[in-house]
């Protein structure tokens, strides 16, 4: 005997073309969501709107719960996952970073001629009750039946929130290490080449660097191992092409996978949805 799955456990995802810098995602029941370690091009805040889960960001392991907003940097490898079965419910909204870094620097008043990059924050969570309510009050205007015919005011509300967000937790240059560049060489590698079908020793060869110390070095520097790196790419190139209405067996193709199942598989692990919830 089979079990409908109940809507509520199913994850919603909202788009405009209107707004295409700004994507959000929604679960009412998320207690069999899991999720693997993954990151997003884009930066990433979500409100826990309902009850408790562990929260990987980087290298920090936190058990958070209703109330909770998470900011994830672009390219930071994350996971969130319900504690054992009980219930767990999130809104998410993944921003394109070229927009948010110049509104970052607008609402820094700098000279808006100059170009910045994205600063990232070093605030990974929160209990600001402002923060949260405004998430979910942006989640339900952008939501709305009738938002598509008013975007002025969703495009306005959106520039108010993360303005706001800027401003709360004022984002400060990272310190960063001495760059590795052959590091930095392999994973630029597997990004202009992702699509295929690589070997170890091609990445390796590109960077000029022993598998053994590729394996340790990179899983260290990235969060990731080459092949986890290599599955997120395709995914982050799936998430786009699914966005253009593609079919799904030609975006598996297109990705590098080796099926339409390949995909699937991947996508879950990844996204915590089918490519076909996510396309809608």
């Amino acid at each position: 005997m089979t079990h409908a799955t109940s809507p509520a456990a199913l994850p919603t995802f909202w788009r405009d073309d209107a707004l295409p810098f700004v994507e959000a995602r929604a679960i009412a029941d998320g207690r069999k969501v899991r999720y693997g370690r993954h990151a997003h091009s884009t930066f990433s805040i979500g409100a826990v709107t309902g009850g408790h889960s562990t929260y990987l960001n980087g290298r920090a392991l936190e058990h958070i719960g209703a109330g909770a907003v998470v900011v994830i940097n672009p390219d930071t490898v994350h996971a969130c996952n319900p504690a054992e079965s009980a219930p767990w419910a999130y809104r998410m909204f993944y921003v394109d970073v070229d927009w948010l870094a110049s509104l970052q620097h607008e609402t820094a008043e700098a000279d808006s001629g100059a170009h910045r990059e994205f600063r990232p924050f070093r605030t990974t969570w929160t209990m600001r009750a402002d923060l949260f309510a405004g998430l979910n009050q942006l989640h339900a205007l952008l939501t709305a039946p009738d938002a598509r015919t008013d975007t002025l005011r969703g495009h306005g509300a959106t520039i108010g929130y993360f303005s706001t967000l800027l401003r709360a937790l004022n984002p400060e240059p990272s310190p960063r290490s001495e760059p590795n560049h052959r590091l930095a060489r392999a994973a630029e590698y597997i990004d202009d080449n992702y699509t295929h079908a690589l070997k170890l020793d091609d990445i390796c060869a590109a960077a000029n660097l022993s598998a053994s110390y590729l394996v340790r070095a990179f899983k260290a520097r990235y969060g990731m191992t080459p092949h986890a790196y290599m599955v997120n790419r395709r995914i982050e190139f799936s998430r786009a092409q699914l966005r253009r209405g593609h079919a799904i067996a030609d975006v598996a193709a297109e990705a590098g996978f080796a099926d339409q199942a390949h995909l699937q598989r991947a996508f879950r692990q990844f996204v915590a949805a089918t490519p076909g919830q996510y396309r809608g």
